[in-house]
């Protein structure tokens, strides 16, 4: 299933997202006790600038929340391009995740260990039945991914034409020619991605209004953005302000 929420400013589509976050949190920790939530880097973690101010910050039950990354430069944590400390300064210092419950990459390994690193962590926690796994695919069913988009329709990191877009096998891999800088980073690969039960796909602003275009208008593109590949098991929710949705 597909919802696309088109809300007049990036302030109203904050809001909009926070009541989605919180009330998926408070569905999954009822049904099984836990909440994987998947994150991005980039704008995104200033959309989420709501969830740490009422009633979300003190309603929701933050110590059943556990944390990941979809991708991640492959710099150090402190590092300025680091989306760990982006999402650290943004949101998770503000909020009381248990640390042990944030997963982040492993910054002392090189790109390829980090991604093998990051797939064993994942599968360890599989096995705990922390993260769920798909019936349908095998590969891990997070509750939640909340995702952002390029200019170029890239989505985490697997950019247009990139031979990792069509990785089927692995679940972390890793990038050394990104076409965006830094060059080495780790990414999830579709069919996990496209085994998450929940995504939202959250824009804002002028600089992809071509790829929502693409995405979401009545255009006839041969060749699929990544974006476009994006089919979780349950759910797609467009999270759009007025400006990245006004070539529809």
């Amino acid at each position: 299933m597909m919802k696309v929420e088109i809300l007049d400013t990036e302030e109203d589509l904050a809001a909009a997202l926070a009541k989605y976050i919180a009330d998926l949190s408070a569905k999954f920790i009822k049904e099984r006790g836990a909440f994987t939530v998947v994150i991005s880097g980039g704008y995104l973690i200033d959309c989420l600038r709501k969830l740490v101010e009422p009633p979300y910050v003190d309603s929701v039950d933050w110590s059943k929340w556990h944390v990941f990354w979809v991708d991640e430069r492959v710099v150090p944590k402190d590092h300025q391009d680091s989306n760990y400390k982006l999402a650290y300064d943004g949101f998770l210092s503000k909020v009381p995740i248990l640390p042990g419950n944030v997963y982040a990459i492993n910054d002392a390994l090189p790109a390829e260990g980090a991604a093998d690193d990051y797939e064993t962590c994942i599968k360890q926690l599989v096995k705990k039945n922390v993260v769920s796994s798909s019936t349908s695919t095998g590969f891990p069913k997070f509750d939640l991914m909340l995702l952002g988009m390029g200019p170029d329709g890239h989505v985490a990191s697997l950019f247009p034409g990139h031979p990792l877009i069509n990785e089927k096998e692995r679940w972390v891999t890793y990038i050394m020619d990104s076409p965006k800088p830094p060059p080495h980073r780790i990414t999830f690969t579709f069919p996990v991605i496209n085994s998450s039960a929940f995504i939202a796909m959250v824009v804002a602003g002028p600089g992809e209004v071509n790829a929502v275009h693409t995405a979401l208008g009545s255009t006839s593109s041969v060749d699929k953005l990544p974006v476009q590949m994006v089919q979780p098991e349950e759910e797609l929710a467009w999270f759009l302000d007025k400006e990245a949705a006004s070539k529809l």
